[in-house]
């Protein structure tokens, strides 16, 4: 048996759900343990390419079953779509959804968006899909669990509870809110949308203790990166969730796990999207965001891009506690004339590099030897030319944990093993 952990060393859109569908051919469970549809997982496979943010990105190989876990927030009729959208292709998705999983309702990404409204210049750059609105509600006692979605007048009851509580809260901060839809009626719409996987809740834990004692291969997706946990992540521009390894277990039904790979994902360069530091940041950047198709999955919005933090990444890479790094999209720097890599900060606080808005932080490069040849088709690390060979093994050197996976391309099978 061997558990596998795919996480995030960024700030995110590290290129993870490429690394998870490569691995889940060899996977009997594909399993996504915490957040919900406010950031995707881009998939290019057989199949077509899929911007996937609910289902993990396990789903394609037919042996495997994808797993929803007690960690995440689901948003019912998004589901619903993205699993009409992947059927759609050709692909049969074998579901498991976690009764314990709290549901994330319209209300909420409306509350989410009357938030972002009133902060104004302050707003944290959220996707607006109403997730810390549900995370909130869950904390306050108040979420709405998807096993409920099975006992209709329990469900109505919650609602109405929740909705008791929540109202006229929204109703005094946001002084436009206004909310017509009855307990009744939010009742009779999520068990209608809700219905295509309805029979999928269960408790989750069973099948997958099943399938650790059958020896099988479990592998863990999270989504965000190390730079947007809840707890360790440049707080308060986060998520709302641990997005790190040792939330896996927790977040998937088996709060025992100890699992024997845990596999950081780095890109080959530095990307961010929302609100935040990118201390690395390009000053002309626009050109190489097209090239390297640098866009939100789930909202289209540009991400700033930045050369290579080896600072940022090394603490992630610690958080995640990673016993190994899979790199992404280092084709995307074929060409490109001023190549580096940040090794330090200087400034304020640098001992305190997890918290970079607290001083005026700037980076200390280290210039790289650039490369003009296409490496897209190369499968051997030896097929690499001298430039792209030095870059992986300095980065190799400075997170001090090896580079076991390297992407040349968004292909499954553009990869280079080591």
């Amino acid at each position: 048996m061997s558990s596998i952990v795919v996480v995030g060393a960024n700030w995110g859109d590290e290129g993870k759900g490429r690394i998870v569908d490569y691995l889940a051919g060899q996977a009997s469970a594909s399993i996504r343990f915490q957040g919900g549809n406010n950031a995707g997982h881009t998939v290019v496979n057989e199949f077509g390419t899929f911007k996937l943010h609910q289902l993990p990105s396990g789903v394609f190989n037919p042996d495997c079953i994808a797993v929803l876990g007690p960690g995440m927030v689901i948003s019912p009729e998004k589901l619903s779509l993205e699993i009409e959208e992947v059927a759609t292709s050709g692909v049969e998705v074998k579901l498991c959804i976690s009764d314990r999983a709290t549901l994330c309702l319209p209300l909420h990404a409306l509350e989410d968006t009357l938030e972002e409204q009133r902060l104004g210049d302050g707003a944290y750059g959220s996707t607006r899909q109403g997730i810390a609105p549900a995370y909130g509600d869950r904390v306050m006692k108040k979420g709405i669990l998807v096993g409920w979605l099975k006992q209709p007048e329990v469900l109505r009851e919650r609602i109405q509870f929740m909705m008791d509580w929540k109202l006229p809260q929204m109703k005094a901060l946001y002084p436009s809110f206004e909310f017509t839809q009855t307990a009744e009626e939010m009742t009779e719409w999520l068990l209608e949308v809700s219905a295509p996987w309805r029979d999928s809740i269960t408790n989750v834990t069973e099948p997958l203790k099943a399938l650790q004692k059958e020896d099988k291969t479990l592998l863990f997706e999270a989504q965000l990166g190390a730079g947007r946990d809840l707890v360790y992540g440049e707080y308060p521009w986060t998520t709302s969730s641990n997005v790190t390894a040792a939330y896996a277990g927790i977040g998937s039904g088996l709060p025992a796990l100890h699992p024997e790979r845990v596999i950081a994902v780095a890109k080959s360069f530095s990307s961010s999207v929302g609100t935040g530091t990118l201390i690395t940041a390009m000053e002309d950047q626009d050109q190489f965001r097209e090239d390297a198709k640098e866009f939100g999955a789930t909202t289209g919005r540009p991400r700033d891009m930045g050369y290579f933090d080896a600072v940022a990444t090394r603490n992630g890479v610690e958080l995640q506690a990673a016993t190994e790094i899979a790199l992404t999209k280092i084709d995307c720097l074929t060409g490109m004339k001023d190549l580096k890599i940040c090794v330090a900060y200087n400034g304020e606080h640098t001992e305190n590099p997890i918290w970079p808005q607290t001083a005026s932080l700037a980076p200390v490069y280290e210039q790289m030897k650039g490369w003009e040849e296409d490496i897209t088709g190369c499968r051997q690390f030896e097929e690499l030319p001298a430039g792209a060979q030095e870059y992986i093994l300095r980065i190799e050197e400075l997170m001090g944990v090896p580079v076991k996976m390297v992407s040349v391309g968004p292909e499954r099978d553009q990869m280079i093993l080591r």
